[in-house]
């Protein structure tokens, strides 16, 4: 009896690896198609990754170039002559000295693709006495068909003593 019993686990033993044997021929289709899934979603997720950051720093670089272009008009009108003790008095610091300017984005450009970014100059008088102007400027530009954007810079200007 001791024997038959033996046979039987051996029966059932050699039945089950080959029944293994054949689920393990079908899992590995099952697992490849799996990973090819997952690999595709890494990779998908990477690319999509990069198109993101190379869009965010493009948007980037358009900002801090019209950040210098308003830098430069705020410049440009802190330089101005404002000398309320030369006789007859100078004022320089006026709208009129600051129209509005558009000019080109300084950034690498690929192709004939310009961004162009439009500089608005403001000049309000804060204080008569002591004599003080707040200067404004305000750069907008668009990007990519998201809409406008707009770089603001503000300064305060004294007259030249």
């Amino acid at each position: 009896m001791e024997i038959n019993r033996f046979s039987n686990c051996r029966k059932t033993g050699r039945a089950a690896q080959l029944n293994r044997r054949g689920r393990l021929a079908g899992m590995t289709l099952i697992e490849v198609a799996i990973s090819l899934a997952i690999a595709g979603i890494s990779v998908g997720g990477v690319v999509t990754g990069y198109v993101f950051s190379a869009s965010q720093m493009e948007q980037s670089a358009c900002s801090t170039a019209a950040e210098f272009m308003a830098r430069q008009r705020v410049e440009q009108a802190r330089s101005a002559k404002w000398d309320t003790l030369a006789n007859p008095p100078v004022d320089e610091v006026v709208i009129n000295n600051f129209p509005p300017l558009v000019s080109a984005l300084d950034i690498p450009v690929v192709g004939n693709r310009l961004l162009y970014g439009t500089n608005t100059t403001t000049i309000t008088i804060v204080s008569d006495d002591p004599p003080l102007k707040m200067i404004r400027v305000d750069c907008v530009w668009s990007f990519m068909s998201r809409g406008l954007f707009t770089n603001t810079i503000t300064a305060y200007r004294s007259p030249d003593q």
